[in-house]
C-alpha cells in the first residue's frame, strides 16, 4: 500500500529546504518577477524535461529531479505573488515567507488529497511523459489567462492551475524516487 500523504510530505520537505536555503542566499529577489515571468520560468523547466524525455539524452548534467523541484518552488512563489500583488515590499522577512510557503503547500496537498480520493490515485499508473505534458498544458492555460488579463468565462483561475502543476510535479518526484 502506497502512503501518498507521507511521500507527498517528503517531496515538499525537499523542495522547501532548498527554497529556504536559497532564500538565505538571495533573499526574496523573486519579488521582482511579474506573473508572466514566473509562468515562463515554469515553462522553461517543463520544456527541458520534455526535451530530455523525447531525446533520451541530455548535455547539461542537472537531472530532471531538480527541474521538478524548481517547478514546485516557482508554483509556490507564484501563489505567494498572487496573494501579495498589492504589497510593494521587495524584501520579505524569512518567517513570513516560510509561513506563506507552508500555507500554499498545505492548501495544495489538500487539493491533491481531494482529487486523489475521487480519481483513485490514477497518477500512479500514468507515464512520466503524461505528467510533463499535463504540466505544459497547464502552463499554456495560464499563459492564455494572463493574455486575457486574468479573465475567464468558465475556467479555473491561474491559482488552480499553479496548484495542479505543483501536484503533478510532486507526483513526478514520487515516481522518480520509485
Amino acid at each position: 500500500m502506497n502512503n501518498t500523504s507521507q511521500q507527498y510530505d517528503t517531496a515538499i520537505k525537499l523542495c522547501k529546504d532548498l527554497f529556504l536555503k536559497k532564500m538565505k542566499d538571495y533573499g526574496t529577489a523573486w519579488r521582482n518577477l511579474r506573473p508572466t515571468s514566473l509562468t515562463d520560468q515554469i515553462f522553461i523547466k517543463a520544456q527541458r524535461i520534455k526535451s530530455i524525455e523525447e531525446k533520451g539524452t541530455q548535455k547539461v548534467v542537472d537531472d530532471i529531479t531538480g527541474e521538478y523541484i524548481g517547478i514546485i518552488n516557482y508554483c509556490i512563489i507564484s501563489l505567494i505573488q498572487l496573494e501579495l500583488k498589492d504589497d510593494p515590499r521587495l524584501e520579505l522577512p524569512y518567517e513570513e515567507v516560510e509561513q506563506l510557503y507552508n500555507k500554499y503547500a498545505t492548501q495544495t496537498k489538500q487539493l491533491m488529497e481531494d482529487k486523489n480520493h475521487d480519481y483513485g490515485e490514477a497518477w500512479r499508473d500514468m507515464r512520466m511523459s503524461s505528467l510533463t505534458d499535463l504540466i505544459l498544458m497547464k502552463i499554456f492555460r495560464v499563459k492564455q489567462i494572463e493574455d486575457n488579463k486574468g479573465q475567464t468565462i468558465v475556467s479555473e483561475g491561474v491559482d488552480a492551475n499553479y496548484m495542479d502543476m505543483l501536484n503533478y510535479s510532486v507526483f513526478a518526484l514520487i515516481k522518480l524516487k520509485g
